[in-house]
């Protein structure tokens, strides 16, 4: 596990499409799946991360709580499942299952969507507003898996709810905090330096 902080792209940001795999229902889902929703939040997540272990409830949990308030929701692992099988598509539609994510699990082979959108780490958050504009990337709230804070979600419930209610955010967006997405040997991406 390399501890790896988010890009922190720049807000303002266009959300790059993407056409990838639900595991669950095999279904393909693209930018254009949540054309009709205020808001659009990408998740890049994985199921062996102890990082994601530690807010996987959290998320499913959202998936919930924003099911009818025109949030859209899609979470994306990107893992090189040669090197870490437990990231492999079946294993994530269970995870998916057992968590009863009540949005798309997609699986990103290529790895081409985690470059597109500069995805550094799991859980890595990018939140869009209505013109699909990058409004708030960062992390989910303060809680660590080993610094005994609760994990309530709160540092991207606050954006998602001033998104949704055309608000502006005016906390500042810390980076998220996780392990590195593995990379397929070379198939690094450059925005690293």
């Amino acid at each position: 596990m390399v501890l790896t902080a988010s890009t922190m792209l720049s807000l303002g940001t266009k959300a790059p499409n993407f056409q990838l795999p639900d595991v669950v229902s095999g279904e393909t889902i693209s930018l254009d799946t949540f054309t009709d929703k205020k808001a659009i939040l990408v998740m890049f997540i994985c199921r062996h991360c102890p990082f994601v272990k530690h807010v996987q409830q959290e998320l499913a949990q959202l998936g919930k709580d924003y099911l009818q308030s025109g949030l859209g929701i899609v979470a994306i692992s990107s893992n090189d499942v040669k090197n870490y099988p437990d990231d492999a598509p079946e294993l994530l539609k269970e995870m998916a299952t057992e968590l009863d994510f009540k949005f798309p699990l997609c699986y990103d082979e290529s790895q081409e969507t985690a470059k597109i959108y500069t995805a550094a780490c799991t859980p890595d958050f990018f939140l869009f507003d209505s013109e699909q504009k990058l409004f708030y990337r960062g992390q989910l709230d303060d809680s660590r898996p080993s610094n005994g804070k609760p994990v309530t979600g709160k540092d991207l419930r606050s954006a998602i709810d001033a998104v949704l209610t055309s608000k502006s955010l005016t906390e500042e967006q810390k980076p998220s905090i996780g392990c590195n997405i593995k990379w397929k040997p070379g198939n690094e991406p450059d925005y690293f330096g």
